[in-house]
């Protein structure tokens, strides 16, 4: 749950230097997260360099990487800590989201808690 006065999402240092690396190598201003429909479990996380903030995007700044929360995906990511790993096969960023209730086989798509879509 969002809390006043803390960051929408965590950045890991070892995100933040990658963030802060691609922005630099690339010359955009952001790294914007959101989710869509999509995948095996249902929704899929996207990722897209942004140059410009809109109105309503909530941003999250660490070391020099600034992340952008799109405004539709702003109650899915509350509370995700944004990470970047590396290993032997792969590296790439990992979302440890406390919202997500199922994720399937190959880590690609998730489902999220049904709370998130209950009416008050």
């Amino acid at each position: 749950m969002f809390i006043p006065g803390q960051d929408a999402v965590k950045i890991t240092d070892r995100a933040a230097a990658q963030i802060a690396k691609l922005m630099a190598t690339d010359g955009h201003k952001a790294l914007k997260i959101g989710v869509k429909k999509g995948g095996c479990a249902g929704m899929e996380y996207t990722m897209e360099y942004v140059d410009e903030l809109g109105p309503h995007d909530e941003a999250v700044e660490k070391d020099g990487a600034k992340v952008v929360i799109a405004p539709m995906a702003q109650m899915f990511l509350f509370g995700t800590e944004i990470d970047y790993e590396t290993s032997l096969l792969e590296s790439g960023f990992k979302f440890n989201n406390p919202n997500v209730s199922e994720a399937c086989g190959c880590g690609e798509s998730i489902k999220f808690d049904d709370t998130l879509f209950a009416k008050p």
